[in-house]
């Protein structure tokens, strides 16, 4: 039993880029879910299915390289909310990664999204990970 499944995702993500693998597997959870489909709207992965019964379900998620050098495109994952300390930003405060190179990835009441569509609408929320 995990009992942060966002940094468990990040880490397997994580690892399997720096051993530059193609896929990784992680338990699928409403909120892995939503992260994943921000990482892909983002160009940060290629793609990911849902594959497994209703008790035991999984995300496989294929990673995006460029070049010859198979560089990542996926730099540097970082989770900032975590179970012991929340951080919370309201619409004024959300951050900005790497001056905007980077993507915050913000649970808000509209969802799951980047902070580039949060300051859009006008929304904050909890601040889960930084993604370069």
């Amino acid at each position: 039993m995990v009992n942060d499944t966002i940094a468990d995702m990040l880490t397997r993500i994580r690892n399997a880029n720096l051993a530059k693998h193609q896929l990784v597997q992680v338990p699928a959870t409403k909120m892995t879910r939503n992260i994943v489909k921000v990482l892909l709207e983002e160009g940060f992965i290629e793609y990911f299915e849902e594959i497994g019964e209703s008790l035991q379900c999984f995300l496989i998620i294929s990673l995006k390289y460029k070049g010859k050098k198979k560089n990542s495109v996926i730099t540097s994952l970082k989770r900032v909310s975590k179970p012991g300390l929340r951080v919370y930003a309201n619409h004024k405060e959300v951050p900005k990664v790497l001056g905007g190179l980077g993507i915050a990835v913000i649970s808000t009441s509209k969802g799951v999204m980047t902070d580039r569509k949060a300051r859009h609408h006008g929304l904050g929320g909890e601040v889960l990970c930084y993604i370069w």
